[in-house]
């Protein structure tokens, strides 16, 4: 049965589906586009459904009026926490951390456009992406501890210190403070930087390039890339293995020997 997102109508953000590549933008340029309740909840979702969507291959997370994401909403989200229970905030501080696993889950290589303001959940956003690519005016802070919090949100202190090192992580998670655009370049957590007007031309070619690839192995690549943290490297080499073994099973495989020997460009179907 196949599951499209073609039609997708979201409320809270807005929604491109061209060339098998989505794009998604936050839709409030007025206040740096910003993250609420249900702004949150709708991506967590949609990231969930693209698990499922045959029609998507690359997700494209752009900025917005020169602007990423200021993170959490001053008004919308941080007044209304300061009142609320242990468990409704614990039920929050769990959705919000749905939202990355789904973006982990979707089975697609996410990458993040990145223009202006990324702080807060925004950092996060970019971090859980798979690629990053900025433009030298990009602002990036995990800005927790500068609202009294921890700076282990949303799975910070696991992911950050594996892109950039313990210490540099560390920097930043205590401090709040921004990490430059050319700084996260040369740390890694950009892969690249490019001035605002070529950002999103850059980030849809590299989308329709990876787009234009295996991608039922693409996959396979985000998978093993995410579960083998957790995995020593004689299990990591063991499942490596057993997943490349299925991915030779594939019609791609196939097709890439059966170009290379015509001296021909694979052309990939993803199956």
């Amino acid at each position: 049965m196949m599951t499209t997102l073609t039609g997708l109508t979201p409320v809270h953000f807005l929604w491109d589906l061209r060339d098998r590549v989505a794009t998604i933008r936050l839709n409030r340029p007025d206040r740096k586009n910003p993250l609420t309740f249900a702004s949150y909840a709708e991506l967590r979702d949609t990231f969930r459904a693209l698990a499922h969507a045959d029609d998507v291959d690359v997700v494209v997370l752009a900025s917005n009026g020169g602007n990423f994401c200021s993170g959490g909403d001053v008004h919308d989200i941080i007044g209304p926490l300061v009142g609320m229970d242990m468990k409704a905030l614990l039920a929050f501080t769990r959705m919000t951390g749905d939202l990355v696993k789904a973006m982990i889950g979707c089975g697609k290589p996410v990458i993040a456009a990145v223009d202006g303001v990324c702080v807060g959940a925004g950092a996060i956003l970019a971090m859980a992406s798979d690629l990053r690519l900025a433009t030298p005016r990009a602002t990036c802070a995990f800005l927790f501890t500068r609202v009294g919090l921890a700076g282990c949100d949303m799975g910070a202190c696991a992911m950050l210190p594996r892109i950039i090192g313990q210490g540099r992580a560390a920097d930043l998670l205590y401090t709040g403070r921004v990490m430059r655009a050319e700084e996260g370049e040369r740390w890694g957590f950009w892969n690249g930087l490019h001035p605002p007007e070529a950002l999103e031309d850059e980030a849809r070619a590299l989308a329709l390039r990876l787009a234009a690839g295996p991608t039922f192995a693409h996959g396979i690549t985000k998978t093993q890339l995410n579960q083998e943290w957790n995995m020593g490297l004689d299990q990591a080499i063991e499942a490596e293995a057993q997943a490349q073994a299925i991915c030779m099973q594939t019609r791609d495989f196939e097709r890439a020997y059966r170009a290379f020997a015509a001296k021909e460009t694979p052309v990939f179907a993803g199956d």
